[in-house]
């Protein structure tokens, strides 16, 4: 089973003039759920090379197993170091896809042309997509066979206006990840903030925060093997 897994390239946190990026968790957490499944996981940006990390994420109190095991891990370091390009990739070598979090992707994928491209090729020809965090985002301008959007009567989540809130960056990002769902058609609906919470509607699977990414990428699993 071969999963691509497409990071941010954004690192500007809108007009504050802090970093951001991806969220370490949500990488590292799924990169070794589906690993040690022995899935090979590819990693991509719109940029390639080294994807920006979201500085917040890379802090003491948001270390996890697995992102002390990433940091650790010199195979991992280079795979990250050395990302592919997205617009390299060829959908059909790919069984699914997933998409990590942090605030980055808002800005970067949740526009690109050529993401918003990949999400409509795996839907038709019905692989699984995965999204966390923010990254469910990345749905915003995806769309369905018919032109409805893809998320328009799917279960899903994604970041809570109540997390951003938390994390006081509501007025810096672009959108607000459930506002878009909702207005989108999702059938949207959320846990307790900063607990997990995931959903699977046929192929499509949408975690809420960085503590739903290793039960997202377990679900991912369920689908694929």
């Amino acid at each position: 089973m071969n999963v691509l897994m497409v990071l941010t390239s954004h690192d500007k946190l809108g007009d504050t003039g802090k970093k951001t990026g991806f969220w370490l968790e949500e990488l590292a957490g799924p990169y070794y759920a589906m690993t040690d499944a022995g899935v090979r996981v590819t990693l991509v940006s719109p940029r390639g090379g080294q994807p920006p990390l979201d500085p917040k994420s890379d802090e003491p109190d948001a270390q996890t197993a697995n992102t002390k095991r990433f940091k650790a891990d010199p195979a991992a370091q280079s795979a990250l170091a050395s990302t592919g390009k997205l617009s390299d990739v060829d959908a059909s070598r790919f069984d699914a896809v997933f998409y990590p979090g942090g605030h980055g992707p808002l800005w970067d994928l949740a526009e690109d042309k050529v993401s918003i491209a990949l999400i409509e090729t795996m839907h038709a020809a019905g692989k699984p997509i995965a999204a966390v965090c923010h990254a469910p985002g990345v749905l915003r301008h995806a769309r369905a066979k018919d032109g409805t959007a893809l998320v328009k009567g799917k279960k899903v989540t994604g970041f809570t206006n109540t997390e951003e809130e938390g994390v006081g960056l509501t007025k810096v990002v672009p959108f607000l990840v459930e506002d878009v769902l909702k207005s989108n058609g999702g059938i949207y609906s959320k846990g307790a903030d900063w607990q997990p919470y995931v959903l699977t509607d046929g192929k499509l699977i949408t975690g809420q925060n960085p503590a739903s990414s290793v039960d997202a990428a377990k679900a991912l699993l369920k689908l694929l093997l």
